[in-house]
């Protein structure tokens, strides 16, 4: 024991007598080493120090944010990448770091801005448009979505990972275009060269689902799962499938299951809300398909599923109210009798 603590004194020491450049790099450095094994609390010691000796070491602040951000306190991340940009206005790491906080806290125009930025300040840089692909994705500008996928691939450059990712998200914005013959053209182009990559085939599921071709569907998500059994998006689609099929016990099966791997995830209260609504909970239905909408606006067909509970609870305002909005999006669910009680 006494040995030990005659190292650490002589540790101390040296780290002493370094430059405080140094030291502020010994302590980044051990902050990085901590971060990689996951030891948060050591990382987040570590970088502190380095900022105590230098306020403005940007580098420390942005990993740092990255701390905070690996444990999904996205609040936090971002208070330390304003700090990291504010003390390096061209920190293109930091800058990207930001705007992939603000995609978190479903900020998104603050997302873009700081991705415009980032463009500005390196072009050629594929990573950049990617998120600004993702971003584009999430307010529906789907559109702009492509043309930030595509300007990506341009630069991926040979890295076949990336652009087989480019080429699968390129195809889900097709397929959230109502673009299916395209999308599935994409997605089958792309399963040719891969046939091992999950997304394809849970792609494919939704667009057969779409299409009211559930047994292809059902063929399809099942492979996905077999090649990534632990991705609870994949089991929560299967869910919906049994959904559409009425049955409701494997549904249910699947929809808890997908929560419990990933409670975050605002699909999976959607489609236990349509299973509400399935066994004539009306009250349930609305509650769990709410919760749904408040935690993420952007899931699909949430406003006619919400429409109907709200119906069936006789609040025919709010009814007619989701269901309009479910028409602006273009979700093609709401019948003409819906159309007609609503006049």
């Amino acid at each position: 024991m006494k040995i030990v603590g005659q190292l650490v004194i002589i540790l101390l020491l040296f780290s002493a007598c370094g430059s405080k450049e140094e030291r502020t790099q010994k302590f980044l450095l051990k902050g990085n080493i901590a971060s990689k094994e996951r030891n948060w609390d050591q990382a987040t010691y570590y970088y502190g120090e380095a900022i105590r000796l230098e306020p403005c070491f940007a580098d420390a602040w942005n990993n740092l944010g990255t701390v905070y951000f690996q444990q999904k306190n996205y609040e936090k991340a971002m208070v330390q990448y304003e700090k990291a940009v504010s003390c390096d206005p061209q920190f293109i790491n930091a800058l990207l770091n930001r705007a992939n906080t603000a995609y978190e806290l479903k900020e998104y125009y603050k997302a873009i801005s700081d991705l415009d930025r980032a463009i500005s300040l390196k072009p050629d840089t594929a990573i950049i448009y990617f998120a600004l692909g993702l971003t584009y994705t999430r307010l529906r500008e789907f559109k702009k979505s492509l043309e930030a996928f595509e300007k990506a691939a341009q630069f991926a450059g040979s890295d076949k990972k990336q652009q087989q990712e480019l080429a699968v998200n390129h195809a889900i914005v097709q397929y959230y275009l109502k673009r299916y013959d395209t999308a599935k053209m994409e997605l089958q182009d792309l399963a040719r060269l891969n046939d091992v990559e999950p997304n394809i085939y849970n792609t494919l599921s939704l667009i057969e689902t779409d299409q009211g071709h559930l047994k292809e569907a059902m063929n399809y998500i099942n492979e996905a799962i077999r090649l990534a059994p632990n991705q609870s998006y994949y089991v929560n689609n299967r869910g919906y499938i049994y959904l559409l099929q009425n049955d409701l016990a494997h549904a249910e099966a699947d929809i808890n299951e997908s929560i419990s791997r990933d409670p975050d995830n605002a699909w999976a209260y959607r489609n236990k809300g349509i299973f509400y609504l399935a066994r004539k909970d009306f009250s349930q239905a609305e509650r769990i398909l709410t919760q749904a909408w408040k935690m993420d606006s952007f899931v699909d067909r949430i406003h006619y599923y919400l429409g109907l509970a709200y119906l069936y609870n006789d609040k025919k305002d709010l009814a007619c109210a989701s269901f309009r909005k479910s028409e602006e999006l273009n979700d093609r669910m709401v019948t003409a009798d819906l159309i007609k009680q609503c006049k």
